[in-house]
């Protein structure tokens, strides 16, 4: 499929997202946010897509929504936005419950959705110059892209209320401090950072990783004994895998396991 707003790549087992609209700050628009639900849906598929890598090209990640865009709309805004939302909101969701496990590489600024997608992904990398800002109240609007639905989870509910009403910029640092990523690496290693832990992601068994994603997920919204009998049934469907009797045996012959998808 051929996309104009980023660019797609797949190479050694490993989807490389990026965005790619640099002369509008990568923001998005309803043409972005059908390419990125098409890109996520290729690596959902492909049995070959071990792990993705997203990253945003030029000066920065992604600045949320195309307010020039938004402009042009006129009476007709609040039609655009649902159909730009529900290509984004189909993208985030595929993205969070597909099996290759997704890193973000956030430099520069991410903001609003941009945000949003970054917090979405498994592993959240930052260049140590990075930020993060909700910024949709300050321009009369209310979070989406999942925005609403992971802050609080990860940084509890003042926190979020904290970020979203006051629209404060947070650095990378603070942002790690706070559980909102992963991992802070120098500007100048982080794409070579994020490569390197698709790389030891895509080396895993592909349907345990990706089951133990969404058992991760459905936890927070289940009682614990529902939850333990989730995993009582999630564990046993992978013993059944051609995946965990290999692993298993490789550990007992110390030696790597050659997982196969199976």
């Amino acid at each position: 499929m051929t996309y104009t707003t980023l660019l797609f790549d797949v190479k050694d087992g490993i989807a490389y997202i990026t965005l790619n609209r640099p002369e509008a700050l990568n923001s998005i628009n309803l043409e972005f946010s059908r390419d990125l639900m098409h890109a996520v849906l290729h690596c959902d598929e492909d049995p070959a897509i071990r792990a993705v890598v997203i990253s945003g090209n030029g000066r920065l990640f992604c600045a949320g929504g195309d307010l020039k865009d938004f402009t042009t709309q006129g009476k007709h805004l609040p039609y655009y936005i649902k159909e730009v939302t529900t290509y984004l909101h189909a993208a985030l969701s595929r993205l969070t419950r597909m099996d290759p496990p997704v890193v973000a590489a956030v430099h520069g600024f991410a903001v609003g959705a941009g945000m949003s997608l970054a917090l979405a992904c498994d592993i959240v990398l930052a260049a140590e110059s990075a930020h993060f800002n909700v910024a949709y109240t300050r321009v009369g609007l209310t979070p989406d892209g999942s925005l609403s639905y992971f802050l609080p989870r990860f940084i509890g509910l003042k926190r979020a209320l904290e970020l979203t009403l006051t629209n404060r910029i947070l650095s990378a640092q603070e942002a790690l401090d706070w559980g909102l990523i992963t991992r802070v690496v120098p500007d100048e290693e982080l794409l070579s950072q994020a490569k390197t832990t698709a790389i030891q992601l895509a080396a895993g068994a592909p349907r345990a990783l990706g089951a133990a994603k969404r058992l991760m997920h459905e936890g927070w919204n289940e009682t614990l004994e529902t939850q333990m009998e989730n995993e009582s049934q999630t564990i046993a469907n992978m013993a059944r895998t051609w995946d965990t009797h290999e692993a298993i045996k490789a550990f007992l012959e110390k030696r790597k396991p050659e997982f196969k998808g199976i």
